[in-house]
């Protein structure tokens, strides 16, 4: 019996230490996923040239944010990133009720399918008619319908789901975690974006351990003010630092995103910005291991 008692005293210990190793590199450069880039950037890059940009900045992985434009370059995009050795860390599908019926959809699962590519597909639900008139249970079981098809489509390419909060009643942390909880599919999780938490970061220490074991990937941005906050680059808020380190000491070990979208013209100047406010945590907070990638 004490041997036993031992042994989970000793795996307790080691799984600890080693979320505290993997937090103390959290925000590190090799961690870091360039999102928003896209269609925010007046560069208008090809995907050769985004690919090169990364390189330059020395972030290996990319959240491909598309639209319908750059339908027909996606091959284009997973060969650049392939050539210049970064990951597609996902694929962005917006979804209206019946994603059976999107040609932009099934073209994604076959673009995967033939690149062997296994990524994670960020997605959130819109459009479901008469949703607001619904009881919660009700509106459950309509949005985990789509939800579903769009996870086991992705099953197919081995890829999993991030439920992605952006307003609204499915981007309230805990109707997500009810469909996931409905849907009990082990490919289905969790993105968590600071860029539209701005009504919810009062609540964020309380949802936060609730949510981190589904946790795919958290994007950071800047937050200033009260409630809604004002979204900014990071180091440019009052509140995003201390979410920053709750997730630094929690046992999250996953990929951590910045976003250009409306903070710059440029893309790649609109990712410096959040790297600057990056590097200010980490020398705020003393973490030269993870500010020595910079």
């Amino acid at each position: 019996m004490m041997v036993a008692v031992v042994a989970a005293v000793m795996l307790i210990m080691s799984t600890s230490l080693n979320a505290q190793k993997s937090g103390k590199k959290l925000y590190a450069k090799d961690n870091l996923i360039a999102w928003c880039i896209v269609p925010f950037d007046n560069q208008k890059r090809t995907p050769e040239q985004r690919a090169q940009m990364l390189n330059g900045l020395g972030i290996n992985k990319l959240a491909y944010d598309w639209r319908e434009k750059d339908v027909p370059t996606f091959d284009d995009e997973l060969n650049a990133l392939k050539k210049h050795n970064i990951t597609l860390q996902s694929f962005w599908y917006y979804s209206g009720p019946h994603p059976e019926n999107d040609k932009n959809f099934a073209t994604i699962i076959d673009l995967l399918k033939r690149h062997n590519v296994k990524t994670q597909i960020w997605t959130m639900i819109t459009g479901i008619e008469g949703l607001d008139s619904m009881t919660q249970e009700q509106k459950v079981e309509a949005v985990s319908k789509p939800v579903r098809y769009i996870a086991e489509k992705a099953a197919e390419a081995g890829s999993s789901v991030g439920l992605y909060n952006h307003g609204g009643w499915f981007g309230e942390p805990e109707n997500e975690l009810a469909i996931i909880e409905k849907l009990k599919l082990s490919n289905l999780g969790m993105v968590y974006n600071f860029s539209h938490s701005e009504e919810q970061i009062h609540r964020f220490p309380d949802f936060y351990p609730k949510i981190l074991p589904h946790l795919l990937a958290i994007n950071l941005t800047g937050l200033q003010g009260g409630i809604p906050a004002k979204v900014v680059p990071v180091g440019q808020g009052n509140i995003e630092y201390k979410m920053m380190k709750i997730i630094e000491e929690s046992s999250y070990a996953g990929p951590i995103g910045i976003i250009n979208e409306d903070f710059a013209p440029d893309a790649e100047d609109g990712l410096k910005m959040n790297m600057e406010g990056l590097k200010k945590y980490l020398k705020e907070y003393k973490n030269s291991a993870a500010l020595a990638t910079y």
